[in-house]
């Protein structure tokens, strides 16, 4: 693959309990020539997270440096803890002839979108607001404060839907990665500028239905299952 491939640069952003995780992973499983940054973080490792698999975990001070030497693509304080994606990757994968696969917050990718334009933006929901507590209270990670947190921080983020090219609604996992993987490629297959075959236009087609501009109809029950029931007192 040629040295002067500019990467295309994928950004995926969800709320925490999506189930964006599983799906980055199944992704990377079966699509080659992407590579994956992985996020910079202050955050303590819960479990048995490792460094430099799911984040490179690094001292408050260490995060300020870079930040000072202009290390990041965008990075954010969130819960009280930073978040950044490092340059690197981008030069990293733009040497190896690879495209980049983004996992950040909307915080992140509006950073992003701002900095590359043509970056492909993908945004993850729930099918509605408990399928997302139901998630998040399975994980068994958090405790019911923390939960509650999640979610209110995930109402205000699925505001932001309409910043994002595509709208994915993981319901069933076999679906959505196939979804998914369908976009990735699509968006491949349209930027290379080639005749399509009759199996790449089907890809495409696989696609389309999750363009913002036809998945719009279909969000307004997700956006409402977020809302206060009238007479709640909430707010």
């Amino acid at each position: 693959m040629s040295s002067a491939h500019k990467p295309l640069v994928y950004i995926i952003s969800a709320p925490s309990g999506s189930g964006k995780s599983t799906l980055v992973n199944e992704l990377l499983k079966s699509v080659g020539d992407l590579d994956f940054s992985i996020s910079y973080t202050t955050r303590a490792r819960r479990g048995s997270e490792e460094n430099g698999k799911q984040y490179y975990f690094v001292s408050r001070l260490e995060f300020e440096k870079m930040i000072l030497e202009d290390e990041f693509l965008e990075h954010a304080e969130v819960f009280g803890n930073y978040y950044g994606t490092a340059r690197r990757f981008l030069r990293e994968a733009e040497e190896k002839g690879h495209d980049l696969l983004l996992d950040i917050d909307v915080q992140g990718a509006a950073q992003i979108q701002h900095k590359l334009p043509d970056a492909i933006s993908i945004f993850i929901l729930p099918p509605d607001r408990n399928t997302l507590e139901e998630r998040l209270r399975k994980r068994g990670e958090d405790r019911d404060e923390v939960i509650e947190r999640r979610l209110i921080a995930a109402s205000r983020e699925i505001q932001n839907f309409d910043r994002y090219n595509y709208i994915l609604v993981n319901n069933i996992l076999e679906e959505s990665s196939a979804l998914l993987r369908a976009i990735v490629r699509s968006e491949r297959l349209l930027r290379s500028g080639v005749t399509l075959s009759d199996e790449e236009a089907a890809n495409v087609a696989q696609a389309n239905p999750c363009r913002l501009a036809n998945a719009r109809a279909r969000l307004q029950r997700i956006l409402d299952s977020f809302k206060p029931p009238v007479g709640s007192g909430a707010g």
